[in-house]
C-alpha cells in the first residue's frame, strides 16, 4: 500500500467508495482554486465543454491529474499502470438549483471492463449545506442499471440521466470533503447530489482513472493520458500536454478531443454535450 490502508481498499471493494483522503494541504487547494477564479475573473465563468477534459486546457490541471498522492491512492486499487481517461469540473454556484441526479457513471462511457475509478478532488469545502455528493453503498455490485435521459437544464450531467430504479435514500451516505481532500468511487456506484442553497461556492474536480487494460467499446477511437507506469495495450490515443493555459494550440486540440469524446457520450441523442 502506498497511500491507502488495507481496510480502506476493502471498503472501496465492498462498498464502492472511500472518503475522505487528504491529498494536499488546504493552502495548496486554495491556490488551485485561485488559478481557476483568476481565469474566470478575466474570461467569465468556466462553462460548457471547457469544464470537460479541462486538463488539456490548463497546465496546472495537467499537473493535478499527476499529483503523486492522488496517484498513490489510485494505484493501491487499480494497480501501477494508470491512464487518466477524463476530467470534469462539478461547480455549484451559491443559491443555485443545479443538482446531480442518482446515476451510475458507467452508463454512456463505453469503457470495458467496468474497472474505472473517479477521484473527486475538493477545491472548496463540500458539505451537506452546499450540495456534497451522496452515495448508495454497495450499489456498484449491481449490473448496469437502465437510465432515462431528462436533459433537465438544472442537471449537471451531460444527458441529465437518472437511474430507472427506486433509490432508497435512507441508505444514502453523505461524503463531505474539506478543501484538499478527495473521495474515490467506482464507476457503477449509484450517486448524486442536491442543489446548493448556501452562500458558498462548491468546486470539485472529478478525475477519471482506468488501468491500461480497459478499452473503449462504444466509439471508433478515444483519447487518454498515461499518468503512471507503462501502457503496453495502447487502446487509447495519447493526449497532448497543453503548451500554455488556454493557448490557441491547447484550445484547438481540446476541441478535437472533446468532439470525439462527446460523440461517444451523446450517441443516439442528436444533441451536443453541455456543462
Amino acid at each position: 500500500m502506498k497511500m491507502l490502508t488495507e481496510t480502506a481498499v476493502r471498503q472501496y471493494q465492498d462498498q464502492g467508495y472511500y472518503s475522505p483522503i487528504r491529498v494536499m494541504p488546504r493552502a495548496e487547494a486554495d491556490a488551485l482554486r485561485a488559478k481557476l477564479e483568476d481565469f474566470e475573473a478575466d474570461a467569465g465563468i468556466l462553462a460548457g465543454k471547457l469544464r470537460h477534459k479541462s486538463h488539456l486546457l490548463f497546465t496546472w490541471l495537467n499537473d493535478l491529474i499527476r499529483h503523486p498522492r492522488i496517484l498513490d491512492a489510485v494505484e493501491d486499487v487499480l494497480g501501477p499502470n494508470i491512464l487518466c481517461w477524463g476530467s470534469s469540473f462539478f461547480i455549484k454556484e451559491p443559491r443555485n438549483p443545479a443538482f446531480v441526479s442518482w446515476h451510475q457513471d458507467s452508463t454512456y462511457w463505453g469503457l470495458d471492463p467496468a474497472d474505472v475509478m473517479t477521484a473527486w478532488v475538493a477545491l472548496s469545502d463540500s458539505t451537506a449545506a452546499n450540495g456534497a455528493m451522496r452515495v448508495i453503498p454497495g450499489s456498484h455490485k449491481l449490473a448496469q442499471v437502465a437510465h432515462r435521459d431528462t436533459f433537465s437544464p438544472d442537471n449537471l450531467l451531460s444527458r441529465g440521466q437518472e437511474v430507472m430504479v427506486d433509490v432508497d435514500e435512507r441508505q444514502a451516505v453523505m461524503m463531505p470533503l474539506q478543501a484538499g481532500e478527495m473521495s474515490l468511487h467506482h464507476v457503477r456506484l449509484i450517486h448524486g447530489s442536491d442543489p446548493n442553497p448556501s452562500d458558498l461556492r462548491r468546486i470539485g474536480f472529478a478525475i477519471r482513472y482506468i488501468p491500461t487494460t480497459v478499452r473503449q467499446v462504444a466509439g471508433s477511437h478515444d483519447h487518454a493520458t498515461l499518468v503512471r507506469g507503462v501502457d503496453t495495450y495502447r487502446h487509447f490515443e495519447p493526449e497532448e500536454w497543453p503548451d500554455a493555459d488556454m493557448s490557441p494550440r491547447a484550445l484547438a486540440y481540446h476541441e478535437a478531443v472533446t468532439g470525439a469524446h462527446a460523440a461517444i457520450l451523446m450517441r443516439e441523442t442528436g444533441k451536443e454535450m453541455r456543462a
